[in-house]
């Protein structure tokens, strides 16, 4: 099998050979983290198998004689080796019905990985694509290097089209360089892979369609966010959301759809989504948005501060969802128990709120977002459910949410279960110095009935601090641009102020000011005082540039770069502005 591209691990090299099967693992179960135009795969494991493996897919007897002399180490059955098929899920289908496979064949012995891909028609007619075999071997040379080798069995015929079949220089460009940086970091990641309670062929195909149905929603919002990032985000939430609901009504044989509602539902977009989508539910923010008005009168939405109380008590509902609710985070696996015994909810935590207040760290082997996932963990544990955990594939860098689907303890023990519910509910509140509990009052009443004994309206959350209905600015970013400017330009002539050569400028070292030999104004030559490469090569003809260089216009000595290397204009004569309106730019890396 001729030897296509190899690639050395950096010396001192302590996580091979382990780290290599960890990498391969990655690219097996997980291409999409590469190939961005594949959603995932769908695996199948086979365990330790034979040559009828491979016999299967092989009619031709030439083709087989050749395939066998290039696999005739990995098919040896007195060699440590497994077999399984995956079946890759593109982003957007263009295969229609015929799925596109590969049989993996890993050989442990010989530190080698296979890949033979094949196609499978409707009838379950298999045809394998020969001309796209390809080989990832790790090799340890001279006794102390390691490299990885990219073979093929016959790359003069290799047919690609970037999405089940990649370009085979990608394959060594891109696949093998991440492939050595996995290996040699061999790191575990904290949660669980992306779409874990899923399956990834439906929510693939769902996320499509819903993509392309609210797309338009990008062009029209009204909000001073980012329209592409709430809508797709959101489109993918709700995507989630749909699919696991249609799992959960095959699974119990239900017909009806859900309802829900969505606590802080912000702009709104999810509960206009998902009542588009035939789900009966609401949304209910201390805050109007002013895209609700778009949405129609089918999107029930509510202008309300939420305080959890018997006043906030969803005992009709299905589903309670919290998409980035903040400090209403820890409550709603509380509400959601204590609002039925059927009730379920799902909550995606973004800022850290304990039930009183800002979240406190208490562990620093976890990260902080870490430690916060499992806070609400123990929470919704406590509170009675079996909690599932998994990642969203959404554009933020929060995308763990917890999932409650069934409870820990049968419906008889509800009082007891209510019991430990608020006990620990007191405890947190009892640990952030908060006064005036009525928790204990509660716990009380559950020795009764809890639909007749608590009375319409007590506050279990007393101390709670709900969000103010005037959103606070508590940062720059409202102050007016010429005051933000005439500071900037104060604090700069003091620092240049402070140099010992005071002539006016007239030096030829760059006056970058000083203030006790640490804080001073960014020389963009010097490599150690900015992130930028000092072979800086001269802006592109055509480049923007569309604001003025500060440097420029306001130090002594002038801007450090000359006009030709500067991406700011050096004066009104070197402003480059668009003529044209944006467009998004594509990358083509397969």
């Amino acid at each position: 099998m001729p030897k296509l591209f190899d690639l050395k691990f950096p010396g001192g090299c302590k996580t091979l050979p382990e780290g290599f099967w960890s990498a391969v693992d990655v690219w097996i179960k997980k291409p999409h983290v590469v190939n961005k135009r594949v959603c995932g795969v769908k695996e199948t494991e086979g365990g330790h198998v034979g040559t009828e493996a491979v016999h299967f897919l092989l009619d031709d007897p030439d083709l087989s004689a050749q395939v066998f002399s290039f696999l005739s180490r990995e098919v040896s059955q007195d060699k440590p080796w497994t077999s399984s098929v995956r079946t890759i899920i593109p982003k957007v289908n263009c295969y229609g019905t015929t799925l596109h496979k590969e049989l993996i064949l890993r050989d442990f012995g010989r530190q080698r990985v296979t890949f033979l891909p094949f196609e499978e028609d409707s009838e379950g007619r298999v045809c394998l694509k020969r001309g796209n075999i390809y080989q990832i071997q790790l090799l340890h040379q001279d006794c102390e290097e390691w490299a990885l080798e990219l073979h093929a069995l016959t790359p003069d015929v290799w047919f690609s089209d970037g999405v089940a079949y990649p370009k085979l220089p990608w394959l060594s460009t891109d696949l093998l360089p991440k492939l050595v940086r996995w290996a040699t970091e061999c790191k575990s990641s904290e949660f669980k892979s992306t779409l874990s309670l899923l399956p990834v062929e439906k929510y693939s195909v769902m996320y499509q369609q819903l993509k392309e149905k609210y797309k338009a929603m990008v062009k029209v919002w009204p909000e001073v966010t980012d329209p592409e990032k709430f809508v797709y985000e959101d489109v993918a939430i709700a995507t989630y959301l749909l699919v696991l609901w249609a799992e959960e009504r095959a699974e119990k044989n239900l017909t009806a759809r859900q309802s829900f509602v969505d606590l802080g539902c912000g702009n709104g977009l999810l509960v206009h989504i998902l009542t588009n989508e035939g789900h009966p539910g609401k949304g209910i923010d201390v805050r109007k948005r002013k895209i609700w008005d778009m949405y129609g009168p089918q999107t029930l939405l509510e202008e309300k501060a939420i305080t959890p109380s018997e006043s906030f008590l969803f005992p009709g509902t299905d589903w309670l969802i919290g998409n980035h609710s903040d400090e209403l985070t820890p409550w709603i696996p509380v509400i959601a128990a204590r609002s039925s015994y059927s009730c379920r909810y799902f909550v995606l935590p973004c800022c850290f709120f304990d039930f009183y207040g800002k979240y406190q760290r208490r562990q620093c082997k976890k990260s902080q977002y870490k430690e916060y996932i499992d806070f609400i963990a123990d929470v919704s544990q406590v509170s009675g459910f079996n909690t599932e955990e998994d990642c969203l594939r959404i554009p933020s860098t929060k995308r763990v949410c917890l999932v409650g689907k069934s409870r820990n303890y049968q419906l008889p023990a509800e009082a007891d279960a209510e019991q430990r519910r608020a006990h620990y509910v007191e405890s947190r509140q009892a640990g952030s110095g908060v006064q005036g509990s009525d928790v204990r009052n509660d716990v009380d009443c559950f020795h009764g009935n809890k639909d007749t004994d608590r009375t319409p309206g007590s506050s279990w959350g007393a101390g709670f601090q709900p969000r103010e209905r005037v959103e606070t600015v508590r940062n720059c970013a409202a102050l007016p641009r010429d005051f933000v400017d005439g500071v900037v330009l104060r604090v700069a002539n003091v620092l240049l102020g402070m140099t010992e050569d005071d002539d006016g400028g007239s030096s030829s070292e760059w006056n970058r000011g000083v203030e006790g030999g640490r804080v001073h104004i960014r020389d963009w030559r010097d490599r150690k005082s900015s992130r930028v490469d000092t072979k800086r090569k001269p802006v592109a003809p055509g480049a923007l540039k569309t604001r003025p260089c500060w440097f420029y216009d306001h130090h002594p000595q002038r801007c450090p770069l000359q006009a030709e290397h500067c991406a700011f204009a050096h004066g009104p004569d070197d402003l480059r502005p668009s003529t044209k309106p944006r467009k998004k730019i594509k990358n083509d890396a397969l």
